[in-house]
């Protein structure tokens, strides 16, 4: 067999667990409460025909087709548990040119290569593009402060210590957004996102999909929803801009920004890209700054 006609019956064998041949195929990287499953349902919405497949938050370095945690098909849930034993009973009658959507929570290719492949053996030339999925500092740390406070099995140190690694890695993820024109991914601002039609519209075309249904669409369910506005069911209801300020009394947000202000690597990444949110951290930086010698 020549080694063209070897690599596309390994393309073969690759859909074959889906049970059809995709149109495109998007993988999707982004932190934990910065929009990813609206993101995502909204690309479903503008899928060729309306037909896709989503496996969400694929476990990093397996296959993401066996390691999903929850499935869509054509934007509705679909029953997981058969999914995981035979992906094709469940995906298959989406039918050839589907779009195929692939997610990963808290983790981007950097954190694995060169050393290991972040899909593991998933044949990465299959893939049509890669998406970078940001939210600005202060809301998204808001956002999931917010989320962990509700939950009871969560303590103070524990859910801080959670946090603060994320943290870590949201700075990790910054860094890909600055390489992204020189690794070809595409990057979605979900500030920008939410706001602006046209930024919608633009990506749509950077990603090679037409606009079938721009709108911001609904709350979508995963992890409980909005973090501040549990009742909400219209994405366009939601006041996401003001997260922050919506916990500026709260002494554990305050605690964490103090300590994210005096991080120079990420200060430095939120000043190219969100310079308001650097200036506020720089701000509280210098408010806990030690005095100057003599000055006491």
């Amino acid at each position: 067999m020549s080694a063209e006609g070897q690599v596309q019956a390994e393309q073969r064998k690759e859909w074959a667990q889906l049970g059809f041949t995709p149109g495109q195929t998007l993988r999707l990287f982004g932190m934990r409460r910065s929009g990813n499953h609206a993101i995502a349902n909204w690309l479903q919405r503008n899928a060729p025909s309306g037909r896709s497949v989503f496996l969400n938050n694929c476990k990093p370095v397996t296959d993401p087709l066996q390691s999903f945690r929850s499935i869509e098909v054509n934007a509705k849930h679909a029953p997981h548990r058969i999914a995981v034993k035979t992906l094709a009973a469940v995906t298959g009658d989406v039918g050839d040119g589907a779009l195929l959507l692939l997610s990963y929570e808290d983790v981007t290719p950097a954190m694995f290569a060169p050393k290991r492949a972040v899909s593991g053996p998933f044949d990465e030339t299959l893939l049509t593009g890669n998406v970078l999925i940001y939210r600005g500092f202060l809301n998204w740390v808001a956002s999931l402060l917010k989320k962990m406070q509700g939950n009871a099995n969560y303590s103070l140190l524990r859910r801080n210590a959670i946090l603060l690694q994320a943290i870590d890695f949201y700075g990790l993820l910054l860094w890909q957004v600055d390489q992204a024109d020189e690794l070809g991914f595409t990057c979605i601002c979900y500030d920008d996102w939410v706001k602006s039609e046209s930024y919608r519209a633009k990506i749509l075309t950077q990603l090679g999909l037409s606009v079938r249904d721009n709108t911001l669409g609904q709350v979508q369910s995963y992890g409980g929803g909005s973090s501040f506005q549990k009742q909400v069911e219209s994405a366009g209801e939601l006041d996401v801009s003001r997260r922050w300020h919506q916990m500026a009394e709260d002494q554990e947000f305050a605690a964490v920004l103090q300590l994210a202000a005096h991080d120079t690597v990420l200060t430095s990444r939120l000043e190219r890209l969100f310079p308001r949110d650097a200036a506020l951290l720089a701000r509280i930086a210098g408010l806990n700054a030690p005095p100057e010698e003599g000055t006491l």
